[in-house]
């Protein structure tokens, strides 16, 4: 059995350097977020219909925001609050569980954001498939519904399951007895409760690999078409495949990456006590989010012209301010 020296204290540098990257991370991660959340936003405050990606994206960075927050708690309450050598405490327990539940959210809402890509993208030549992508094309909305129906289903049963255990009602008790048949009582339930979300999670992840295997091979298809046809590369339909492609490749590899880190935290946190492990570990989860918030906003038309915009306005500005800085005799409106 792999073993692991217990890390139960750390030190107060250690500590600083990590709330400061949480911190980090936490401000990245809601800028980026909250832009793709506004942009598209101000569309519906100004009565602009929204596509159907923008709704996706719309509500994706919604969710990432709450995630973003939760995953700080989660950093202040493993520095401030939660120690090695004790319990998981309930606030702790509950933090990790609501991060599970808006991560296997997040999942659903990229996993219709690829079928999007697939229907708009991929030239199917089956009538089923045809027809399937033509519904999908219509019917964003009732998927974006569904994805969050069964996101909440899971919410209730994961949280039904994590609070109506009945070793759940005796665990002040046994504390009291037997500190270590607590442990395990606790351990036992955050760990089942664990393992139901991650099998929440295979539906959508499913999805998501067959909708994203479906645009590689039409990538490979089309490229494979354009060379014997022409050797025109500024081909619109081409370049649109690349961009979805880096767009479900990037979140791919990021979430494995954020996934691996969520399983390997918490044998480090319950069973091996490595502090530092753990806080590398949330340290991962955190930066995944906002690397691809920031891969979806380059990706993405209508939110590389807001930033050109917001660019432009701030150079703008600064050369106003430097010309009345060269330039005293300038009136001073104000």
């Amino acid at each position: 059995m792999l073993t692991l020296t217990p890390v139960i204290t750390v030190s107060y540098e250690v500590k600083s350097a990590f709330l400061f990257l949480s911190a980090l991370e936490f401000a990245v991660g809601i800028l980026t977020n909250a832009f793709i959340f506004l942009v598209n936003f101000w569309d519906v405050v100004r009565r602009q219909p929204l596509s159907n990606c923008d709704l996706i994206l719309l509500s994706l960075s919604l969710t990432r925001l709450f995630l973003h927050g939760l995953l700080f708690l989660d950093a202040l309450q493993l520095i401030y609050f939660q120690q090695m050598k004790d319990p998981l405490s309930l606030s702790y327990q509950i933090i990790i569980m609501l991060w599970m539940i808006t991560n296997q959210a997040g999942l659903w809402l990229t996993t219709c954001l690829s079928l999007l890509y697939c229907s708009k993208i991929v030239r199917f030549s089956h009538t089923i498939l045809l027809c399937l992508a033509s519904w999908i094309s219509r019917k964003v909305p009732q998927m974006l519904l569904g994805a969050m129906l069964f996101s909440s289903i899971c919410t209730l049963l994961c949280l039904g399951d994590f609070f109506s255990r009945p070793d759940f009602a005796f665990t002040t008790m046994l504390f009291i007895n037997n500190t270590e048949l607590n442990l395990q009582i606790t351990e036992l339930n955050f760990y089942h409760s664990f393992i139901f979300c991650i099998l929440g999670s295979i539906p959508p992840f499913l999805l998501f690999l067959v909708s994203s295997g479906v645009l590689i091979v039409s990538l490979g298809r089309h490229m494979r078409t354009m060379k014997v046809k022409t050797k025109d590369s500024c081909d619109p339909s081409l370049e649109a495949h690349i961009k979805a492609l880096r767009s479900l490749v990037s979140f791919f590899c990021l979430y494995v990456v954020s996934f691996c880190a969520a399983l390997i935290s918490v044998p480090l946190l319950m069973l091996w006590h490595n502090k530092i492990g753990v806080m590398i570990c949330v340290g991962i989860l955190a930066a995944c989010p906002s690397i691809h918030a920031a891969i979806l906003i380059s990706s993405n038309a209508k939110l590389r012209r807001a930033v050109e915009t917001i660019l432009l306005w701030i150079q703008s500005s600064l050369k106003v301010r430097a010309d009345h800085r060269a330039d005293p005799r300038t009136p001073d409106l104000c």
